[in-house]
């Protein structure tokens, strides 16, 4: 009997699903179809299913790999749970995106010996307050590594008085630099959540497809997981994704080259080096964090496809670092010219289907939402009475528990509004095109063209970035690229390796990008779902 391994990868755009033969490693189908945030197991589902019906049967596949970019894609655009984090030592203040930073005497010196006592009536006062703030908890001591005692200590206190998830930084990273262990100990209890659901709609999934073999999840070193392993370790998947994206460039044949996976909501960049993805053994960096995370050697920025298009006053064309749903891929979307404008309303407020009436009830904004649909933020602002900043971080914790979708402008519409891409409504797009170009006073043909190039620009500096980094570490000068061309010069870089494109959008953003930089980009076979093939060649390679 011919037997099966299914890859799967779900990113914040679109799922994909791919079928290879495990005798002969071919591709023999796949299917591409919208990620559903709001019930993950929807969109796997519709893609395994997809297969099953027109391919095999339940019974001939042995293995099912999965790669996902949600964990990168929540960090880049600064979602995932509320973490509050305490440090135990005597360190210097730092500052990571979290709810809170509490710095507390304790620790240990560098032969495990106590520093300080700890300070658990600190510890305790702080508690009833920052409870109500967060979702999850991490901790942090002074040379852990070597004595977690005072860690243990606190997490135990912790769980008497908050029953969260506490994470201790001993158990995540074995490296002394208390900023990075810090910052890996809260993105574990920053996903935790995030990754429990994922995890949760993949057995579903499994289920309604009469699936019954074992899980792989594909981890940021390339290596893969069973799936009971990583809701407790969800940081390990943080490059996950590229990963996949790297193996996938691996065996295109190339001894050295960029591969580089354009999504909806980051771009991700890697090297292939002598024929095989280059790893980072002391830890990733995404967006503001440097963890301890061993990963693919990359770099996740956030441009892709769905990135919020921005008009400023100024006339210039920003991509938000938010994915928004595309205008084309909002069903039964209110016309933009009755709603959009560059200044209050840049994006429509949606309700999510199926949610619970009692929560609803409970919730002004989501109460309002339910009964008038979609609504545009000053209206929503004017009938709730929440406005500004408190509406901004409201909406941001709805989308955040996939209770709201925010649907705007994005690249994919102006590749609709030029005929370079039809998969959606283009009606739509060429409506909100019309908005925002008369209020620039041009043509909606020439602003979808400035976004287009504008985007190509922001995955340039991407790219340039990465370089960067991997030729000057932590130097300065790379910040030189977000200022290459100003009123006093321009620098103009020509890069040595070639290009080899992933994902939907790459086809269309890519050759802009390669021309730009005085290089060539491939396009592999099956680049589409280029990170569901290489997630299922690393399962298939052990």
């Amino acid at each position: 009997m011919t037997t099966y391994c299914i890859g799967i990868d779900t990113g914040g755009t679109y799922t994909d699903a791919v079928l290879l033969d495990l005798a002969s490693g071919r591709v023999v189908d796949w299917r591409k179809e919208r990620t559903t945030p709001h019930d993950l197991s929807l969109g796997v589902g519709r893609a395994l299913q997809g297969l099953l019906r027109q391919s095999v049967q339940a019974r001939e596949v042995t293995g099912l790999s999965v790669s996902t970019t949600l964990a990168t894609n929540a960090v880049v655009e600064g979602q995932g749970a509320r973490v509050g984090l305490f440090v135990f030592g005597p360190v210097r203040h730092f500052k990571l995106p979290v709810v809170a930073n509490i710095f507390l005497k304790g620790g240990h010196t560098i032969t495990g010996e106590e520093d300080e006592p700890l300070d658990i009536e600190g510890l305790v006062d702080t508690l009833p307050m920052l409870a109500k703030e967060v979702d999850s908890y991490a901790v942090c001591g002074a040379m852990s590594i070597k004595n977690p005692a005072h860690e243990l200590v606190a997490c135990e206190a912790i769980r008497l008085i908050d029953p969260k998830p506490v994470f201790c930084s001993h158990l995540v990273s074995g490296h002394p630099g208390m900023l990075e262990r810090s910052a890996t100990a809260c993105l574990h209890a920053r996903l935790m959540p995030l990754m429990t659901d994922f995890l949760a709609s993949i057995q579903r999934s499994m289920l309604a497809a009469g699936l019954n073999c074992p899980v792989t999840i594909i981890c940021g070193n390339g290596c893969g997981e069973a799936l009971d392993r990583i809701a407790d370790q969800a940081a390990i998947t943080m490059a996950s994704g590229p990963a996949a994206t790297a193996r996938f460039g691996a065996a295109g044949g190339f001894d050295s080259a960029l591969v580089v996976d354009v999504g909806g909501t980051t771009t991700d960049v890697c090297l292939i080096k002598d024929g095989e993805p280059l790893l980072n053994r002391e830890g990733c960096v995404i967006g503001e964090w440097r963890t301890h995370v061993e990963a693919v050697d990359m770099y996740t920025a956030g441009a892709g496809g769905d990135s919020h298009v921005m008009v400023h006053g100024d006339g210039r064309i920003v991509l938000g670092g938010t994915r928004v749903q595309p205008l084309a891929m909002t069903p039964d979307l209110p016309d933009p010219r009755l709603w959009l404008n560059r200044e209050t309303d840049t994006y429509l407020v949606l309700p999510v289907d199926g949610l619970d009436p009692e929560l609803v009830r409970g919730d002004e904004v989501l109460g309002y939402l339910a009964q008038h649909g979609p609504t545009p933020p000053s209206v929503l602002a004017a009938q709730t009475g929440t406005g500004g900043i408190l509406l901004e971080k409201k909406l941001e914790r709805l989308m955040f528990l996939q209770r709201v979708v925010l649907a705007g402008f994005t690249p994919t519409d102006a590749l609709h509004g030029l005929g370079l891409l039809d998969i959606g409504q283009k009606a739509a797009s060429q409506s909100g095109a019309e908005v925002l170009a008369a209020q620039l006073g041009t043509t909606a043909e020439a602003f979808c063209r400035q976004v287009v190039t504008e985007t190509e620009a922001a995955i340039e500096t991407i790219l340039l970035t990465y370089l960067a980094r991997t030729v000057w570490k932590d130097s300065p000068s790379a910040a030189l690229l977000n200022r290459r061309d100003n009123s006093l010069f321009s620098m103009h870089f020509t890069v040595k390796l070639p290009l080899i494109g992933i994902g939907a959008a790459a086809r269309c953003f890519l050759p802009g990008v390669a021309s730009r930089l005085g290089t060539t980009v491939a396009f592999p076979e099956h680049c589409e779902v280029g990170n569901a093939v290489g997630a299922a060649l690393i399962a298939m390679r052990g």
